[in-house]
């Protein structure tokens, strides 16, 4: 298996489609990665790739190496910023165009989901980040069963599980819940994904999605429960334009005023001319504090 130097490995799953999977992992990513970790990321969704996209590397191609493939980088290693490296694959890279449609039957799946898992040569890695697809089909159980069969023992450090507060979202993610529960894996933590909107033009943080769905889904299944993240404009600008985020006074998420202070760079003119990398930006995003302690808590849980 190409996973010999992958320390830990966590997949993000979800039995609801439409819940944030990918924008949690690109965010746990930058995170790790800001922590110092060397990470990875797979991309397994593989009907609907959106890790390129995501990290803004579409454009990107595979380097094809003796039996396998070299992951693309987002980022090398800047130990005197405190950086770790942070690596990417996904089926996205090896599409002609970005609109192709993946039309697959299970066993074509299941074969590229393997060779993913044998045929990626990643480096010395801390974290690998493994996106999933939503449901509890192909993918998912060759992706289990190929990590119980050829993964080290413990290597596989469990799931962090991503929902949002509706009832009709809980009542899927719990399936996926009873999915970790019947392959032995070990869930880390939900993630309560689009509790609250952060307006671009005031102050306000609402609940539109209603709030707490995520946290009593896990209390009833005994799990850890790691936290609410709020729907923010401008992380998607940050991903779709790479604009620095920018925020007006007296804005407050999960507690902290996180406006823009008086005079900072980043206004719309500035950001375009932004240069920096994505995890530079990302420092910058409201979302960020809250992602650092999600990802404390998940390294504390890997550990134990």
């Amino acid at each position: 298996m190409s996973l010999t130097k992958v320390k830990h490995i966590v997949l993000v799953l979800s039995g609801k489609g439409g819940v944030g999977k990918s924008s949690v992992t690109t965010q746990l990513a930058l995170s790790l990665s800001l922590a110092g970790h060397s990470v990875g990321v797979l991309d397994v969704d593989l009907t609907g790739p959106s890790i390129p996209r995501m990290f803004g590397i579409e454009d990107a191609k595979v380097t094809q190496a003796p039996g396998g493939w070299l992951p693309i980088t987002v980022h090398e290693a800047d130990p005197s910023a405190g950086i770790g490296s942070l690596r990417v694959m996904s089926l996205g890279f090896l599409l002609p165009k970005r609109g192709d449609a993946v039309v697959w039957r299970g066993p074509k799946k299941t074969a590229m989901v393997r060779q993913f898992l044998s045929d990626v040569f990643w480096d010395e890695t801390d974290y690998l980040l493994i996106d999933t697809p939503p449901g509890t089909s192909d993918e998912h159980i060759s992706l289990a069963e190929n990590l119980m069969q050829k993964a080290r023992p413990g290597q596989l450090a469990g799931a962090v599980v991503v929902t949002t507060p509706q009832a009709v979202a809980t009542a899927d993610v719990r399936k996926e819940l009873n999915f970790c529960t019947k392959t032995n894996i070990r869930v880390l933590g939900v993630v309560e994904n689009m509790c609250g909107f952060v307006c671009p033009n005031c102050s306000e943080c609402t609940n539109i999605f209603m709030s707490g769905g995520g946290e009593v889904m896990a209390n009833d299944f005994g799990v850890p429960f790691l936290g609410r993240i709020p729907i923010d404009p401008q992380f998607l600008v940050l991903i779709e334009t790479g604009k620095r985020p920018t925020y007006p006074a007296g804005t407050m998420v999960d507690g902290k005023d996180v406006s823009t202070p008086a005079g900072a760079s980043g206004t719309e003119e500035e950001g375009v001319k932004d240069g920096s990398m994505l995890v530079h930006k990302y420092k910058d995003c409201s979302l960020a504090p809250i992602f650092s302690k999600i990802t404390a808590d998940v390294i504390s849980a890997v550990q134990q």
